[in-house]
This record gives structure tokens, sequence and C-alpha cells, in this order.
């Protein structure tokens, strides 16, 4: 079973930027079982963090010559955009590690259900027969 803090996969991919002139902007991702971490090039700036249970899917992939562009759409609908080295297959990454965690959380949620559905075992009276 994988932990929170586990480590999956690091290395570098690049974010479209909200801006006017949406910029590609390079970031070291660090992705882990339950989220994507995006750290700054700049040294001392916080790092976002894109957990995995407000992230619906990963779509959009296009593979180019040397990129490979793919877009996160979150809970909210809000869609952000990365590119990545063709052979890093970050897309393909992430991808693996929230069906993952939509796996494991859809499992958590069945045997929640399940032990909330089952009725509490008592033990039945027995009566003491004589021979």
């Amino acid at each position: 079973m994988k932990t929170p803090g586990e480590v999956l996969r690091e290395g570098e991919l690049e974010k479209r930027s909200d801006s006017l002139f949406q910029l590609w902007k390079k970031k070291r991702g660090v992705l882990t079982p339950d989220r994507l971490r995006l750290f700054p090039a700049g040294p001392g700036a916080r790092p976002k963090e894109l957990r995995f249970h407000s992230i619906l899917k990963v779509d959009c992939v296009e593979h180019t010559g040397k990129y490979v562009y793919f877009t996160i759409v979150t809970t909210d609908r809000k869609e952000i955009d990365f590119r990545c080295a063709g052979e890093s297959c970050w897309n393909a990454a992430i991808t693996l590690a929230l069906i993952d965690f939509q796996n494991r959380r859809a499992l958590e949620d069945f045997r929640s259900r399940q032990e909330r559905a089952a009725p509490t075992a008592q033990p039945e009276a027995r009566a003491a027969r004589a021979p």
C-alpha cells in the first residue's frame, strides 16, 4: 500500500500561466499517491498543490515532436494546462496515480457503507436444557 508522502515521480514539467500572454513556466513536479506538488523555479517560493480529491481527470493529451500537452480538469471545472518533454510521460504518471487514488477512495467508501449497513451482531441467548 502506498503512503501519502511516498514520491512516485519527480522532475520538470511546464504549466501555462493564467496571465494574458499565457506563458509556459517551468516547475519541478513532485507526484505522490494523493497529490501533485508544483515548485516554482525560484528559491524560497511556496509550492502549489493539486490534491487528487479535487481533480476529475487528465484530459486533452496531444503529442507533438518535442512535447506532450495535457490538461488537468478540477472538480470545479477549472482547466490547468501542462506540457512536458515527450519521453517524460508525466501525463501517464499523473493519470495512473489519480486512478489509483480514486480506486482506493471507492474501496474505503464501500467498506464504510458496509460497516454502517451491517446489523450489530448480538449473541443469541441460549437456554440451558437438561438432558
